[in-house]
């Protein structure tokens, strides 16, 4: 079993990101991700043992303590590793960007010194739409130009959460192991 923690959006981002897929989906051969499974992820942690998840929850429920619930903007649409070699479509964040990479450093640095280790990858705020296998035409170029800068939404942030991912045949199956509800001051 793998773990991540990180924060599921509202349902009413899926609106914009099936509004992309229409868009798009006949240039790209890839796997969408489900409406149910948008999210942020703060630390992808991978596989730990249960006595470390327990710690993980423990490092989750003390950093609940100190941040407060947050908003967030949902704004253009770009790519990992970059949009003129498009891997992974993404939802970009303009709003809130510095209390996620706060919450994520909090995560990251709590979990390290309790021996659990993540990939090194700089964590960059985005929710992933598409995982890109093949282009099958250019059309997504423009798509990404014209959505560079496109607000789609804003949201509140109240809680974060241990989530457990199981890889099957049609896709990860995404479940809360247990969520924190934000409960400190506004950062």
């Amino acid at each position: 079993m793998r773990f991540f923690i990180g924060m599921f959006t509202s349902r009413k981002l899926e609106t914009y990101a099936n509004k992309l897929k229409e868009d798009i989906s006949d240039a790209v051969i890839g796997k969408w991700v489900e409406p149910q499974n948008l999210h942020i992820t703060l630390q992808f942690i991978g596989e730990i043992e249960e006595d470390k998840r327990i710690d993980i929850l423990y490092n989750l429920e003390e950093i609940s303590n100190l941040f407060g619930p947050f908003n967030v903007a949902y704004t253009g649409l770009g790519a990992f590793p970059n949009t003129n070699k498009p891997r992974i479509l993404w939802i970009g964040i303009s709003k809130g960007t510095n209390q996620l990479k706060s919450l994520a450093n909090k995560i990251i640095k709590a979990n390290i010194k309790s021996n659990i280790h993540s990939d090194s990858k700089p964590f960059y705020p985005h929710v992933s739409i598409c995982r890109i296998n093949e282009l099958i035409s250019n059309k997504i170029y423009p798509a990404l130009r014209r959505n560079k800068e496109t607000f789609f939404m804003e949201e509140e942030i109240n809680k974060i959460a241990l989530v457990k991912s199981s890889l099957t045949s049609v896709g990860p199956v995404y479940t809360i192991v247990q969520e924190f509800y934000l409960k400190g001051e506004a950062q």
